[in-house]
């Protein structure tokens, strides 16, 4: 079995400290299984994920835009980020801008890698840079200043028709909002073989 989707609700801003994982299975099975893992803080959650595992087809049919993904930019570009912190998370992922950059509105398309492992001591999986990368998704495609406002993701769902390979990942994003005060912030993902899915987040905007 593979995992495809994983949906993560973010129930509050999730503390720096010592956090707790708790997973269970819900629906277990052999063509597809939900799994759930609530992490916590000092007893409280903080964020719920479920993902579905669907079970690996041989001879599985292909269908695909085939578009070949670009190629990665020799050069690095400095994150730039008015009014946020950049020497945190921006600056230990390493940023290779095809389009647009933190401080440009509108839709973005990057390439980026952490340039430390998720946990000491381990090596991040394809799959753990994929989740952890996809969140930046609504960071990189901005449509506001976030000096004058806050546009939030309330959740991340990243759906994967196949496992990613590489050290790289392409975000090529876009937000919307139509004056609700709701946002959507659209990712496809690839590696350096093509496409490996999306990432979509809610987004509360409102002003500061």
């Amino acid at each position: 079995m593979r995992l495809a989707r994983v949906a993560v609700d973010i129930l509050r801003p999730v503390p720096l400290g010592l956090l707790t994982a708790r997973t269970r299975t819900l629906r277990p099975g052999k063509r597809v299984a939900l799994l759930e893992t609530v992490l916590e803080s000092g007893g409280q959650a903080v964020l719920v994920a479920r993902g579905w595992r669907i079970a690996k087809l041989v001879d599985a049919p292909v269908a695909t835009r085939a578009t070949a993904p670009p190629e990665i930019p020799a050069a690095a570009k400095t994150p730039r980020f008015p009014g946020g912190n950049v020497a945190g998370y921006l600056s230990h992922i390493e940023w290779r801008f095809e389009t647009g950059n933190f401080d440009e509105p509108g839709p973005c398309k990057t390439w980026a890698r952490p340039r430390i492992p998720l946990l000491p001591g381990e090596e991040t999986s394809p799959m753990s840079r994929t989740m952890l990368l996809a969140d930046s998704g609504s960071g990189v495609s901005m449509a506001l200043d976030p000096r004058t406002y806050i546009f939030i993701n309330v959740d991340l769902t990243v759906i994967l028709h196949r496992d990613p390979v590489g050290e790289w990942l392409l975000l090529d994003a876009v937000t919307t909002m139509d004056g609700t005060g709701t946002g959507l912030a659209e990712t496809m993902l690839s590696d350096s073989t093509g496409e490996v899915g999306i990432g979509v987040q809610t987004l509360l905007v409102s002003p500061r």
